[in-house]
C-alpha cells in the first residue's frame, strides 16, 4: 500500500483519485499484451484460450471484498448510467405496487438524469428528498429510495446501515451508488442488509477512464429482479443462438451486450493494488490524510466543506471559496492537482492506496503561496476549460 505501486509522475501531487485514480504499474504491460498476443495472435481463439469469456467473473472476484459481498453476486459491463438505468427499472418492477421514485437533489447528475428517464418510462413519480432527512420523503408510495453514498461535491458520506433499515422497515428498496466511497470507505452491503448497489471503477479502484461499472443485486432478489436490457450475453445459452430469451441465473441475467474485454482486462491488473489489504486499513490512513488536510486547511482560514465528523466524510476534502476555479488552476500550474466543481468547490480526493502525508503537507505550502501571492486570481482562469 505505498505510492511505488503506482506510475505517478515525480514532483507531482495527486489528489484528484476520486475523479479519476493513478495508474497502477502492470497495466500498461498487461493491456499491450492483450493487445498483441491474445488479440493479434490468439484472435477468437482467445475466448477460450485467453480465458476472456470469465474475466467478468474474475474482476467481481477482486471487487467484492471491498463491498462486503459475494463476487458471484455482482456483475460489471455496462457504464455506470447503463447500470444504474438497469437496476432502476429492476427495483421499480419488485415493487410493483408502489409508483415514487425518490432521489437526492445534490446527487451526481447522472443519477437524476436515469432517475428522471426511468420515471417518465414507466409513467412513475421523480421525488426529491432533502438532503438532511432522505427518510422522510419515504412514505408508503416509494418503491425505490436512490442515494450516492458520499457527496461527490462536499464529501459528506450518508450512513448506510442506518438509512437502509429504515427504508426497508417502509417497505421501500435502497439503490445506493458507490462510485465516490468504493475503494477508500468500508462499504459492508450484505451486514446492512442493502437491496442493490451500482458503481465506477475509475476512481479509487484505479481501472482506467471509461473502465466498466459494477451492479450488485442481494441474492434475495436476483430470481425475481428484471431488468430491461435483455442481450445475448444475459442468455442462459448465448451460443444456443436461440431465438426466445431465457435469462441467465443469478446476477448474470443483468449482462447484455459483449463483455469490453481491453477494459476488464486492465481493471483486473489494477485490483491487484488491493491484494493483502484490509479496508479498515485504508479507512484508518484516509482519515489520517483528510484530518492532517483539514487541520493545514484551518489555519489558511480557508471554509471547509467537508463534515468534519469521521461517520460522515468520505475520502476527499473541498473547500468553498469564491475564486474556487481559480485555485485549483494555479494549484496544478504548481503541481498539485486537485479539480473544480459548481459553483465555489475545490476538491481534493485522497486515495488512501498511494496518497501520503508528505503529500499532504506539500500541497498545503503550495496553497499558501497561491493564496499569499493571489495567483488564483489571474485572470486566465476567467474562462474554464470544458473539464475542470
Amino acid at each position: 500500500m505505498s505510492r511505488p505501486g503506482f506510475a505517478l509522475p515525480d514532483g507531482l501531487v495527486y489528489l484528484d483519485g476520486n475523479s479519476l485514480g493513478a495508474l497502477p504499474h502492470g497495466v500498461a504491460e498487461r493491456v499491450a499484451d492483450v493487445v498483441r498476443h491474445e488479440w493479434g495472435h490468439g484472435l477468437i481463439r482467445s475466448w477460450n484460450d485467453a480465458g476472456w469469456l470469465h474475466l467478468v467473473r474474475r474482476v467481481a472476484d477482486r471487487i467484492a471484498p471491498l463491498l462486503g459481498v459475494e463476487g458471484r453476486d455482482l456483475h460489471l459491463g455496462d457504464s455506470t448510467s447503463v447500470s444504474l438505468f438497469k437496476l432502476l427499472v429492476a427495483a421499480a418492477r419488485l415493487r410493483p405496487e408502489r409508483r415514487v421514485l425518490v432521489v437526492e437533489p445534490t446527487t451526481f447528475p447522472t443519477d437524476g438524469y436515469v432517475a428522471a428517464g426511468v420515471a417518465d418510462l414507466l409513467g412513475l413519480e421523480l421525488r426529491w428528498c432533502d438532503p438532511a432527512d432522505p427518510l422522510a420523503a419515504v412514505d408508503d408510495d416509494v418503491a425505490v429510495l436512490c442515494l450516492t453514498h458520499v457527496d461527490f461535491r462536499t464529501g459528506a458520506m450518508f450512513d448506510l446501515p442506518g438509512i437502509t433499515a429504515a427504508a426497508r422497515e417502509r417497505g421501500a428498496l435502497v439503490l445506493w451508488d458507490l462510485c465516490h466511497s468504493a475503494g477508500a470507505v468500508p462499504v459492508d452491503l450484505e451486514a446492512a442488509g442493502a437491496d442493490l448497489a451500482v458503481g465506477c471503477t475509475y476512481k479509487y479502484l484505479n481501472g482506467g477512464p471509461g473502465s466498466p461499472a459494477y451492479l450488485w443485486v442481494a441474492p434475495r432478489h436476483q430470481e425475481a429482479a428484471r431488468q430491461p436490457v435483455t442481450g445475448w450475453f444475459g442468455h442462459a445459452t448465448p451460443f444456443a443462438m436461440a431465438r426466445d430469451y431465457v435469462p441467465r441465473p443469478g446476477v448474470g441475467s443483468f449482462a447484455s451486450g459483449t463483455p469490453p474485454v481491453l477494459a476488464l482486462s486492465a481493471l483486473e491488473v489494477a485490483l491487484e493494488a488491493f491484494e493483502g489489504v484490509e479496508v479498515a486499513e485504508l479507512r484508518r490512513r484516509s482519515l489520517g490524510l483528510t484530518d492532517r488536510f483539514v487541520a493545514g486547511l484551518d489555519r489558511l482560514g480557508l471554509e471547509v466543506a467537508t463534515p468534519r465528523d469521521h461517520a460522515r466524510r468520505g475520502s476527499q476534502v473541498s473547500v468553498r471559496h469564491e475564486r474556487a476555479y481559480g485555485l485549483v488552476q494555479a494549484l496544478i500550474a504548481r503541481d498539485v492537482v486537485g479539480d473544480f466543481r459548481d459553483p465555489d468547490i475545490a476538491r481534493f480526493g485522497f486515495a488512501p492506496l498511494y496518497n501520503t502525508a508528505d503529500d499532504v503537507d506539500v500541497a498545503l505550502e503550495r496553497l499558501a503561496l497561491v493564496l499569499e501571492h493571489g495567483e488564483h486570481l489571474d485572470p486566465a482562469y476567467d474562462e474554464r476549460n470544458a473539464v475542470t
